[in-house]
């Protein structure tokens, strides 16, 4: 049963230099005509699989806070309409500080968003421009203070390090001054340099200045330490939450299950199908004219994907692959289907079994990557 749906919004009012997700500048684009696209998206996915009661919504883009009030209205009107909702719903909708108005969050809680995910990246000024950010750092209390007026009780802020011209000392601070926001969630990500954005252009004219692996790595140790000093705890490999509050939409995906996926260039995970939709504007949009889902391909996951893919998505979690439910799902025992590379990877510390679960070592965490490709590709279709 599908329990979780993301909700793609490509428009911004400016494209950050390291973003690469599907986004187009918002002026001059037909917001209005992309919103009946999406929302003839959701009632021919609804009569197609069923309106199962979601626990979790996640709205993001782009921007989706760069609509105008009446959109807005209209996107949440919409979602309330055509999608069934549980009780205890996490309803998330991504913001981007200082562009965020108070009147802009009233109508999200009026809506029934109940969780916000603010871009934040640093609170350093200078980093802020030089990696494209149009807000300050005082943009973000001042949202963040409006958020809370309004009565969101569940605020999450996203992080980078690794930035172009970022030190640890920096990137301390910027940690320092997060804790002052007292909110409920932080996610901290290193910089990923990826093809078609304004870094990837720089750094190939050997232009853009990153601090380095050894900083890197210190980086992401002295993340792990700050959150757990101040209360959050982490719960998978770049996220950590005051408890209660970890993020049920990320952990739809970290537990391998499945969710729709709406709107242009949008991913889903449907009855088996890794699903993806057109990311051109146009290209989404006509198809749904003709009452058509625009799914551009279907990848039909088999049950040995699925195995790894339940591998190095549950390893990301601090708690880990639970071994028993592995085997009951599939019938399979890890510790045999991969028992070399489960053998390679203790004698070199880089993951353990506690208690029937398979997980990560501190060690591990830093090379994570490593460990989730060893678990790809190495079994064969008959298993």
């Amino acid at each position: 049963m599908i329990k979780a749906a993301y909700i793609h919004i490509p428009f911004c009012e400016h494209i950050c230099h390291y973003c690469d997700f599907n986004k187009v500048f918002l002026k001059g684009q037909p917001v209005d005509q992309y919103l009946d696209a999406l929302e003839q998206e959701m009632k021919l996915t609804v009569e197609q699989y069923g309106n199962m009661p979601l626990s979790t919504i996640f709205v993001g883009g782009g921007t989706p806070t760069a609509l105008s009030v009446s959109q807005l209205e209209r996107l949440c009107a919409m979602i309330k309409k055509h999608l069934a909702m549980e009780e205890e719903v996490e309803y998330t909708f991504e913001a981007n500080p200082g562009e965020i108005t108070a009147e802009k969050l009233q109508t999200l809680y009026n809506g029934g968003v109940n969780r916000l995910s603010f871009g934040v990246q640093s609170f350093h000024n200078e980093l802020l421009e030089k990696i494209g950010r149009t807000h300050k750092a005082e943009d973000v209390f001042r949202s963040i203070e409006d958020a809370k007026k309004v009565g969101f009780t569940n605020i999450s802020v996203d992080l980078i390090y690794s930035l172009p011209g970022q030190t640890i000392e920096n990137f301390k601070d910027t940690l320092t001054t997060a804790f002052t926001l007292d909110i409920e969630h932080f996610s901290g990500y290193s910089l990923i340099i990826e093809p078609k954005t304004v870094f990837y252009n720089l750094r190939r004219k050997g232009k853009l200045p990153v601090p380095g692996e050894d900083a890197e790595a210190a980086m992401y140790a002295l993340l792990m330490e700050e959150m757990a000093k101040n209360g959050y705890k982490q719960y998978e490999i770049s996220n950590f939450a005051k408890p209660g509050f970890e993020s049920k939409h990320n952990l739809t995906y970290w537990n391998n299950k499945e969710y729709f996926g709406f709107g242009a260039g949008a991913h889903g995970y449907v009855s088996g199908k890794r699903v993806s939709n057109f990311g051109p504007l146009k290209k989404y949009m006509e198809p749904l004219a003709q009452k058509r889902l625009p799914v551009i391909e279907e990848h039909p996951v088999t049950k040995v994907e699925m195995m790894e893919e339940e591998l190095f998505l549950g390893l990301r979690k601090n708690a880990g692959v639970n071994l028993t439910l592995f085997g009951q799902k599939y019938n399979q025992e890890v510790l045999e289907l991969f028992h070399a590379e489960i053998e390679e990877l203790m004698k070199r510390e880089l993951i353990v079994i506690n208690d029937r679960f398979l997980q990560l070592t501190d060690k591990g965490r830093f090379l994570g990557n490593e460990v989730f490709q060893s678990f790809i590709g190495t079994l064969s279709e008959g298993k």
